[in-house]
């Protein structure tokens, strides 16, 4: 897959700039006017092309990708950004989840990464998933599936640990992969399916939260109604969601609109199907003027073109 670093990164800021101003409406509002394009102000009043913690953290991973992987640096980058607005659009932090907020708080006062992420039920949010993309290429050549899993999970597990969003960053990586590999929509997807499964069966993974998964892994995502879809930030809706809007479109900008056209969570549902659309689409497939009109878009650019050097 020819520049898949480049087409994911900017798959991810720009699904994410696309939805930071519509952030928390309606579905049904969205549905009388709906996203067709950058907005500005608005919900975080941002100007246009401002993409948000999604992104930010999304490219902190991936810097820290370009030098190996070291999970105590990672740690440190996202200290950076919360602390110094290290990887921010405009130099400042202005959209934080609270259980991101708490694990890097535990960073700051010393705790290693190991052990800094939030373990309950009631932390998971989409925290995790939204920036877990970059790993998909620092993954791609891994034949161990026991090894993508436990880097999936120590990244993950630095601010959420609960093992639902673990495994929601695994499904995506995995699926990632796949799309990275070349593989069609259909063939990734099946993939996907399959060999999650038989890792859950061998590992005996808790079967209660296995089958919380099962509109993904047993049946198609893709054949159920969008009034069945939610948006909200719960990490299992958010997979959900982005699996559902990239399977349903035929283009990168059809994709990523339907994500941040869904309401709610825009931000974040829209950078977790960027970043797998991106990929499969390809750079040349996302329109111009969002490339132009993205917020730093020459750092992303020689961020993208250095991990992709290191990695592919």
């Amino acid at each position: 897959m020819k520049n898949a670093v480049k087409s994911g990164i900017f798959g991810v800021c720009i699904g994410d700039a696309l939805g930071v101003p519509v952030e928390f409406k309606k579905r049904e509002d969205l549905k009388k006017s709906p996203v067709t394009d950058y907005l500005e102000y608005m919900s975080w009043n941002q100007p246009k092309g401002t993409w948000s913690d999604d992104s930010s953290l999304t490219l902190c991973l991936a810097d820290e990708l370009t030098k190996g992987y070291d999970l105590e640096k990672i740690g440190q980058s996202f200290v950076k950004w919360v602390k110094y607005g290290h990887w921010t659009a405009h130099g400042k932090l202005f959209d934080i989840g609270g259980t991101t907020r708490h694990s890097i708080a535990r960073l700051i006062k010393g705790e290693s990464p190991k052990f800094s992420g939030n373990i309950f039920e009631e932390d998971n949010g989409n925290g995790s998933l939204m920036r877990i993309l970059p790993l998909s290429f620092y993954l791609k050549d891994e034949e161990n599936i026991d090894k993508i899993y436990s880097v999936v999970k120590e990244v993950s597990s630095i601010t959420h640990a609960h093992f639902r969003s673990v495994f929601a960053c695994f499904i995506y990586v995995i699926f990632a992969i796949e799309l990275i590999k070349g593989k069609d929509k259909k063939e990734a997807y099946n993939y996907m399916q399959n060999i999650i499964l038989k890792f859950a069966e061998k590992e005996g993974f808790n079967p209660i939260e296995i089958a919380l998964f099962e509109k993904i892994l047993k049946n198609s995502i893709s054949d159920y109604p969008e009034d069945e879809i939610r948006s909200s930030g719960y990490v299992l809706h958010s997979l959900e969601a982005s699996l559902w809007c990239f399977l349903n479109s035929k283009s990168y900008s059809e994709a990523v609109l339907k994500a941040v056209n869904l309401g709610e969570d825009t931000d974040t549902t829209g950078a977790i199907t960027g970043g797998i659309a991106g990929i499969y689409y390809g750079f040349e497939n996302i329109p111009q003027e969002w490339i132009n009109e993205l917020v730093r878009k020459e750092d992303i650019e020689k961020l993208c073109e250095k991990l992709e050097k290191k990695l592919m």
